[in-house]
This record gives C-alpha cells, sequence and structure tokens, in this order.
C-alpha cells in the first residue's frame, strides 16, 4: 500500500486495535480502498488456513519489468548495476527470499524463467516479506540467450556453484554484474556455467557442504554489497 500497489480490497480482524491497523486504515482511506473488520474465522477461510497476522488484501498481480530497464534506472542513480538472475528456483518460498534478500542488499532486479521456476505467486510475495513490492522481476523465455544479450549490455555474467572458480570473496564485484543462482536440485546447468564470465562458490567451514539458493544468494549479496560500499 505504501508503494501504490493496486488493492482491491481490505480485511482486518475485530481484535486489531493498535498502530499498525491504524496506518492501514489511513492508507485505505487515502486511496479510496473498501475495508472491513472481520472475524479472524473469515480471514483464516480467506488465507486458506495459512497462517497470517489478522490481515488481508486483495492485491493485482505483481507487474513484470523488463530487465533493460532494470539498467537504465540503476544508472540513473548513478549506480553500477547488479542483476540476480535465478534458473529453475522452483520453491516459492525460496523465490521470495531471494527477492528480499536482493531488495535488502542492494540489486537492482531479478530474472527469473518462464518455465520450470516458481512464479510470483502469493507464497513467494509473502516469503519476501514486502521486498518484492520494491524489487523489479522480469520473467524471460530462455535464461542462456537472457545472459548472452547482457553481456551485451556490458554485464559481467558471474555463475554461483558448490565447490569450484573463485572464492567470492576473491571476486571483483564493483563491475556491472548479474549474478546467477542455480535451482534447489541440480544447482547450474552445463549449459548456464558455459555462459558466466566466471564461477564463483562460498567458502563452507561446517559439516554441511551446501546452502539452499535463498541463503547462499544472500551471503554472496552480502560481500557484494560489502565490495561496494568500501569503494
Amino acid at each position: 500500500m505504501r508503494n501504490g500497489r493496486p488493492i482491491t480490497r481490505v480485511w482486518f480482524a475485530r481484535d486489531r486495535n493498535d498502530r499498525i491497523t491504524a496506518e492501514i486504515i489511513g492508507l485505505c482511506r487515502k486511496a479510496n480502498i473498501p475495508y472491513s473488520k472481520v472475524e479472524r474465522s473469515f480471514l483464516d477461510r480467506l488465507s486458506r488456513d495459512t497462517v497470517h497476522q489478522g490481515f488481508a488484501a486483495q492485491a493485482a498481480a505483481k507487474a513484470y519489468t523488463p530487465w533493460r530497464t532494470m539498467l537504465l534506472e540503476a544508472t540513473a542513480r548513478e549506480q553500477c548495476p547488479l542483476l540476480v538472475v535465478l534458473d529453475e528456483v522452483e520453491d516459492p518460498h525460496n523465490l521470495g527470499a531471494s527477492i528480499r534478500s536482493a531488495e535488502a542488499l542492494g540489486a537492482h532486479g531479478m530474472v527469473i524463467p518462464k518455465h520450470r521456476a516458481a512464479p510470483l505467486s502469493a507464497g513467494a510475495d509473502r516469503a519476501s516479506a514486502g521486498a518484492l513490492e520494491y524489487m523489479p522481476v522480469d520473467r524471460v523465455a530462455n535464461i542462456a540467450q537472457t545472459l548472452d544479450e547482457m553481456k551485451k549490455e556490458g554485464l559481467w555474467i558471474f555463475g554461483a556453484a558448490s565447490d569450484t572458480g573463485l572464492s567470492i570473496y576473491e571476486a571483483d564485484w564493483t563491475v556491472a554484474a548479474a549474478l546467477v543462482m542455480g535451482g534447489e536440485h541440480k544447482g547450474l546447468t552445463p549449459l548456464i556455467q558455459k555462459k558466466c564470465d566466471i564461477i564463483v562458490h562460498i567458502p563452507m567451514s561446517g559439516q554441511v557442504n551446501s546452502l539452499n539458493v535463498s541463503a547462499a544468494a544472500a551471503a554472496i549479496l552480502s560481500e557484494i554489497n560489502r565490495q561496494r560500499r568500501m569503494r
């Protein structure tokens, strides 16, 4: 609501009477959005028994943004572009959590494929904890072809693998970059690895030798953010 997402209607539990509720009501009145006080059982049914905090909203679908527009917006802010590309990430929670990390750590947008990947569903939106409202996302037919096009636009393509390539702490992240993360089951496919300019990995110290895609994205993006702030 703060970011102007089209909202059709808002419901909130009768027992909610706090600052957050007052802010939501104020935003509804300002934007002329209908709202209703309801029983929590109604919200339970509306949210299909997923956990809620006493609020629900009916919103328009998230509009996709072309990745070239993301580059233009980064340039307009006089910032070095950073895109995150997720290839075949099928878990909506992983997608949403990755969007949350990308937005919090300074990425200018995310690119996902149309096929064999989680869409921008309600589950992904919820897992992003609000970050989806501020993170542009593009959905493309062919990731490999898109990476070729990104190279032509001047981006360096970094692929994240489990134990090969440069350490993320050795790589230079201060260039215009696209970070490519593979899916939960196979990681980066051989074709996508061939499209990458540089392969990087996260040095591991524990007995578990891998992270899920959203945790790995957060770790790498944190190092990117650190290097760019130092520069």
